[in-house]
């Protein structure tokens, strides 16, 4: 990955002075020849600096008095309401979910997509494709029959072993082969469902949840009850116990405690620790999807949740699509008392993964430039999300709410008065824009005015001019939903 320039990494600079409070609104930045001296840098580059941070929102310009620290719009749209959690929820079948999905694919490759804000993936330049592309040349030079060979089926490959080492950063003991490669979380999922239920259960959910996981229970014909999640703290432990209490025939919880997609909430130690506790009490397995854990904007690893299980009733399930090579599809699951039967699930189900970009990804894991690679991620994605947000704040009509997520890929955005996600998206689309609607996240309909926006992609004049009509369209929409 290319160097930032030399104003981007003074802005850096004086972006971490601001978060600090070493700078506060109104407090004057120096002046441009003050910053030419400071830094050793032109009048041209020092003038770059502070038009970048006064484009990004963090600073203004007032006549002849130079740049001063502003807040920023972010600040002052509001926070979203917390779920109500005292009341049992319903258990309900997850029919024509995939049917709603398959729409909305079907629909997206239809029509020319100019902008597209629906997914939860970084840009490719984000992640060290030349590195990876450097380690994989000289695997095939060294180890030519990687390509010829067919991959034993308990072969302790270079991820497997990197994922091992990874996991006691984030608290667990895991020995390399208590760790499965898979084809991405999905089909870690996949296998820990098809583990631990049989079609007519029930599975607890995050309520909103990713729509993959929801298409993942219909064809397997698994039934589901919606747990209220918090945007803040993630599934509200308390309202899966009443439904532990209210329904016997519930036999997984999957969850997301880090960066829970779509809502970002981060899950606190405090409350990992009593849903394990609970799990273990009624005898339902814990599915644990760590996806999202290594976006989080600290250096210090998220503990996991499968590091308070001392029966292995957490099935611990991560994946380097997000973080690391999206094109690889590489994940990992780590069973528990499950292990053999997802050994021999897998084993039926699509058989070994093909060893070379496992080799290459695992190599370059256990390497000081992975670590160097993800804070160079987080400190990209955090910028992309602050100035969508701000974005947000700009041009969507006044009520518009989120939350800022501590990390991650994308913002979970809801619209006032209850507007359609749907009605946006299908403006948007006849325009070029593409958004995932909050319908695809729920069978209820309590997430219709809910919209899925992608950070991922860096923050260009396209980028904010896509946003900028996307949020003339809700307006629009509104106003004749009133006059209606």
């Amino acid at each position: 990955m290319e160097p930032s320039p030399l104003y981007r990494q003074l802005a850096v600079h004086y972006l971490d002075a601001i978060r600090a409070g070493s700078l506060k609104p109104g407090d004057k930045l120096p002046s441009l020849r003050s910053l030419t001296r400071l830094h050793s840098i032109s009048l041209s580059t020092a003038l770059q600096l502070c038009r970048t941070m006064e484009g990004e929102g963090w600073v203004e310009a007032r006549d002849r008095s130079g740049y001063f620290v502003r807040r920023p719009r972010r600040l002052a749209i509001a926070a979203m309401e917390e779920p109500a959690a005292h009341v049992a929820p319903d258990p309900a079948q997850y029919v024509g979910i995939h049917a709603k999905v398959s729409e909305f694919v079907a629909r997206r490759r239809q029509g020319e997509v100019r902008i597209d804000f629906s997914l939860a993936r970084g840009a490719p330049e984000l992640y060290p494709a030349q590195a990876l592309q450097t380690i994989m040349m000289r695997l095939l030079r060294q180890r030519p029959a990687l390509l010829t060979t067919a991959a034993p089926s308990r072969s302790l490959t270079p991820l497997r072993e990197a994922a091992a080492r990874r996991g006691m950063r984030a608290g667990m003991t895991l020995a390399p082969d208590e760790v499965l490669s898979t084809n991405g979380c999905i089909e870690a999922l996949n296998l820990a469902l098809r583990a631990v239920a049989q079609p007519g259960d029930t599975v607890a959910v995050e309520s909103p949840t990713f729509y993959g996981l929801l298409q993942v229970l219909e064809s397997l014909g698994m039934r589901a009850v919606e747990i209220p999640t918090s945007p803040q703290t993630g599934l509200s432990v308390e309202a899966l116990e009443m439904a532990l209490e209210a329904y016997d025939n519930i036999k997984a919880v999957v969850v997301v405690p880090h960066l829970q997609n779509p809502l970002g909430s981060v899950m606190p130690d405090a409350h990992k620790q009593r849903l394990v506790a609970l799990c273990e009490q009624h005898g339902v397995a814990l599915i644990e999807d760590d996806t999202y854990s290594e976006l989080l904007d600290s250096d210090t690893p998220a503990r996991a949740i499968k590091s308070w299980d001392r029966t292995g009733n957490v099935i611990h399930c991560a994946s380097l699509h997000k973080i690391l090579a999206p094109g690889m599809r590489l994940g990992w699951i780590s069973a528990g008392r499950w292990h053999a039967r997802v050994e021999m699930l897998k084993y039926t189900q699509t058989r070994s993964n093909e060893e070379l970009s496992q080799w290459t990804a695992g190599e370059y894991m256990a390497t000081g430039a992975f670590d160097r690679h993800l804070r160079r991620l987080r400190e990209r994605l955090r910028e992309q999300r602050e100035r969508t947000t701000d974005a947000i704040a700009a041009h969507f009509p006044p009520g518009t709410r989120l939350n800022l997520p501590p990390g991650g890929l994308q913002l979970w955005v809801e619209l006032p008065d209850r507007l359609s996600s749907m009605t946006v998206f299908d403006r948007a689309l006849r325009e070029g824009i593409l958004v995932a609607p909050g319908a695809l996240f729920s069978n209820s309909s309590r997430f219709d005015h809910y919209l899925r926006i992608n950070c991922g992609w860096p923050f260009t004049d396209a980028i904010e001019s896509g946003l900028r009509r996307l949020g003339e369209i809700a307006c629009e929409s509104g106003a004749v939903r009133m006059a209606a």
